[in-house]
């Protein structure tokens, strides 16, 4: 697989990945009004992925004369194949690890949309256009959660504590660049994520501490880097694959 089909393919597997994490919370939600907002937030999420995935699908196509589709992609690779950095695939835990996860993600992936509107691939910048309005709203609603759960009760703050305790070690893979990643900003249809950190930080330590929480700090690693990017992934996600891609493999073929 070239490194350009690699690129998509991560991007397309970060919101394949959290967004079916966010879905395992449909009708579980602490009230309605919240259960309906992550809902659908995982269907935009699975939505992004699609469009990264059908543009895969259409170049790694072109050059092999092949007949891959999206549901390829999505259901019949094993976990070593997917390139979702390992945060995205995480336990959902309590809302307070749910809600910090989707801050940390979206915050990251929303200066990414803005960095690849400017890809020389022209259906990358367009995806990537579409998708940003998306994600503005991702920002906004997990961290409203994030400054209510973190400077509300002695509970929800404790809670919001134990999810950072849990999610930071993931951090840091989000500004290690791939190999594909390097190839990809050279050629200028993406962007080193280290570029991102900078900003990242600014923006989540703002909310962060709005929220009475403690602040992050840059280049901190607390535990050894194992990088889901190149397929090195975390026991979580064998197992939401093998939930996420039964039907289709039970019943190959199978379609609605």
């Amino acid at each position: 697989m070239d490194f350009t089909s690699s690129y998509i393919i991560q991007l397309a597997d970060n919101a394949l990945i959290l967004g079916h994490r966010d879905s395992e919370w449909t009708g579980h939600g602490p009230i309605l009004e919240q259960d309906i907002a992550i809902s659908n937030i995982a269907l935009d999420l699975i939505g992004q992925a699609r469009n990264f995935y059908q543009l895969a699908c259409t170049l790694m196509n072109a050059s092999t004369g092949g007949h891959i589709t999206e549901d390829d992609l999505a259901y019949l690779r094993d976990a070593h194949e997917f390139k979702n950095c390992l945060l995205v695939e995480q336990p959902n835990g309590d809302w307070a690890r749910t809600i910090l996860r989707q801050f940390y993600f979206s915050s990251w992936q929303y200066l990414l949309y803005q960095a690849l509107c400017q890809s020389r691939n022209p259906e990358m910048a367009a995806i990537s256009e579409k998708s940003i309005k998306e994600t503005y709203y991702h920002v906004k609603w997990s961290s409203e959660w994030v400054l209510r759960l973190g400077d509300g009760t002695e509970e929800s703050h404790s809670r919001m504590i134990d999810a950072m305790y849990m999610l930071n070690p993931c951090i840091a893979e989000l500004f290690t660049p791939a190999d594909y990643e390097y190839e990809a900003a050279q050629t200028g249809m993406g962007i080193l994520p280290e570029t991102l950190e900078h900003a990242w930080f600014e923006r989540v330590n703002k909310v962060l501490d709005g929220a009475t929480l403690p602040e992050l700090m840059r280049g901190k690693k607390t535990l050894p880097i194992i990088s889901g990017k190149n397929g090195v992934h975390s026991e979580h996600l064998g197992l939401l694959l093998a939930e996420m891609q039964f039907l289709q493999r039970a019943y190959p073929g199978s379609n609605w």
